[in-house]
């Protein structure tokens, strides 16, 4: 019976679970066979950790440069790129309407250059990096197998990911530059390219995390990303030229692990054996590891609060042992002092500190889903599955994530469902600690902002303008034509134009134009 007490997605929860809330003929297969309900891999984390990140990124590349190397230095076992707005929206440094934005929220990227500067001693035929970048992922890329090969690091050998997840930016972020349409043309066309030419590097990671951020809960998180995969998926397939075995093991997810511990590990595990069942039935995959669900995630973000700030140390823990207990790949965990700055070189290491105490002292990594098998556990997986198939079904008879987005439908279910959280704080029916129970009086803490200097941000416009001058100027107008030829051609993948653009210095801005006069840009609906 239904007395009142939920999950924060609003899943009714008993006193205690027992046999009798699990279906009488259900299996459930050992880790690492199919549909990996139980994780991927049948010795879970016993072989080797989850890849260990910290997003950085900050002012210049110099700056980002010497934070990943200390990084690095500290045990980090892969980087994690955060860019700044301009770059993120496809402007240059230099163009007037971004002044106040470059290196303020990440670094500035304008050219191949600063790529060569952000990578400079950091071997990238031995180390992952992720890219948190959207709307010119294709670009990032194209920087990226640049840098690869000027370091001498073969395209296949590189191993990293983009985001590259348009169609939660326009629910979400904001970060979009085109309309959908041919989005999602140069998605498939960087899936193409990596399957092709960069087979260890993921061309795509789907992102919930953000439309967790903006007020989904965990339920819609799921089912909103599994979405834009099945989307990502068919634009690929519709071209006829790939089976789904040649480039579903490098589709990847990423999500945000919240407080509400044993919902976060049912995401995970129930994402799992949906995303398994999708690539098997939908598409017909012949492969188990095609139907791998590949997920990355981070501890903290939203979840993370300014009043009595210390206590996210405590959250980012619990979360990061959810995050482990569910299964993921990879992790990075926020710093605690996240509401009000870009972490200090302490604050990160800390954050780094707490996965590794994870990792080594706990213990949690030398049983594979030390959960499975629990009957609260099971059943939430099951009941979390049925609510991400509910939800996707709406989907899909309303025409699928383009169309939803295209008429606000998904904005306005997640502005509904963040109305309703922030009501559920206010009133103190959802307690958060040091917000709206236990409060104290305390002053906020001291913390050092970062705030980028005048003499970082003259370098980098410094830079901008000597790579304009000394690059070709005939090599540029060449390459961009070709690219903007390509663009007006339905079957020609831009991915080798843009490395040949990123290769002749073209800037980012000069990229994003090209393609703004083939396809012009995207206009948010209202939403009521």
């Amino acid at each position: 019976m239904d007395d009142g007490v939920h999950s924060e997605a609003g899943i009714p929860l008993a006193v205690s679970y027992g046999p009798a809330d699990l279906p009488p003929t259900e299996s459930l297969p050992p880790p690492g066979e199919f549909p990996f309900t139980r994780g991927n891999f049948r010795d879970g984390y016993r072989g080797r950790v989850w890849t260990i990140r910290q997003y950085s990124g900050f002012g210049t590349p110099e700056e980002s440069n010497k934070r990943y190397r200390y990084l690095l230095a500290q045990g980090g076992t892969g980087l994690s790129v955060a860019l700044d707005l301009p770059t993120q929206c496809g402007y240059d440094s230099d163009h007037p309407d971004v002044e106040e934005e470059v290196g303020r929220v990440g670094v500035a990227l304008d050219t191949l250059a600063d790529a060569e500067i952000l990578f400079d001693a950091i071997p990238l035929d031995a180390i992952s990096t992720s890219f948190t970048i959207n709307g010119t992922a294709a670009i990032l890329l194209a920087f990226y197998v640049a840098v690869g090969e000027k370091q001498g690091v073969e395209r296949a050998k590189l191993r990293g990911t983009i985001q590259n997840d348009i169609l939660k930016e326009y629910v979400s972020r904001g970060t979009w530059i085109w309309p959908p349409r041919p989005s999602l043309r140069l998605i498939a066309d960087t899936i193409e390219f990596c399957a092709e030419e960069v087979p260890r590097f993921n061309a795509i990671s789907v992102a919930g995390a953000h439309f967790r951020d903006a007020g989904a809960n965990a339920a819609q998180e799921m089912a909103f990303t599994l979405m834009d995969g099945i989307t990502y998926c068919d634009e690929v397939m519709a071209r006829g030229r790939m089976t789904i075995d040649e480039f579903a093991p490098q589709v990847s997810f990423f999500f945000y692990t919240h407080g509400d511990f044993f919902e976060e590990i049912a995401k995970y595990r129930a994402g799992r054996r949906r995303w398994a069942r999708i690539v098997r039935e939908r598409y017909g995959a012949k492969d188990d590891r095609s139907c791998m669900f590949r997920v990355g995630c981070v501890a903290g973000g939203a979840s993370l609060y300014a009043p009595q700030a210390q206590n996210n140390v405590v959250r980012v823990a619990y979360e990061a042992l959810a995050s482990v207990l569910g299964g993921v790949q990879s992790m990075f965990t926020a710093a605690w002092d996240e509401p009000f700055a870009l972490p200090s070189e302490d604050s990160a290491t800390l954050a780094l500190r707490t996965q590794q105490v994870l990792a080594y002292e706990t213990g949690v990594a030398r049983v594979a889903d030390p959960l499975g098998g629990s009957y609260y556990v099971e059943a939430l997986t099951n009941e979390m599955e049925a609510r991400v198939v509910e939800i996707m079904d709406d989907l899909e008879r309303r025409g699928g994530m383009v169309q939803a987005v295209e008429e606000g439908y998904l904005q306005r279910l997640i502005s509904e469902e963040a109305f309703r959280v922030q009501q559920a704080i206010t009133s103190g029916e959802r307690a958060i600690v040091g917000v709206n129970r236990f409060e104290t009086d305390d002053d906020p803490p001291e913390v050092e902002g970062y705030e980028m200097d005048e003499q970082g941000r003259i370098r980098q416009l410094e830079r901008l303008a000597e790579v304009k001058r000394s690059r070709s100027s005939s090599e540029v107008r060449a390459t961009l034509t070709a690219l903007g030829a390509a663009a007006a051609r339905d079957d020609d993948n831009l991915m080798p134009r843009l490395v040949d653009c990123a290769k002749a210095y073209c800037t980012v801005g000069e990229m994003v134009d090209v393609l703004k006069g083939k396809w012009g840009e995207f206009q948010q609906p209202a939403v009521f």
